[in-house]
């Protein structure tokens, strides 16, 4: 993967902005960066983000990144402009 921070060519780890899930609870979340050896993820919509260790984290299978950005889709419309 480029630009992956010396992580290796490891294609289980999820690109910046692509929606993983945390195995642990089966938390959603966005990909926010990397921290040491944890992925940085933010739920969907908004919130505070944790830090997921890169072995229990996924890519989020179609279904549920669908409904992740759903949720983001339709938080953005609640905000005032």
């Amino acid at each position: 993967m480029a630009g992956d921070g010396g992580r290796g060519p490891d294609v289980s780890v999820p690109e910046r902005g692509s929606f993983a899930v945390d195995e642990r609870d089966g938390r959603v979340g966005r990909v926010m960066g990397w921290v040491g050896p944890c992925v940085q993820l933010r739920p969907p919509g908004g919130g505070a983000e944790w830090d997921c260790p890169l072995d229990v984290v996924r890519p989020a299978p179609p279904g549920l990144a669908l409904r992740a950005r759903v949720t983001e889709i339709n938080r953005e419309g609640q905000l005032p402009r």
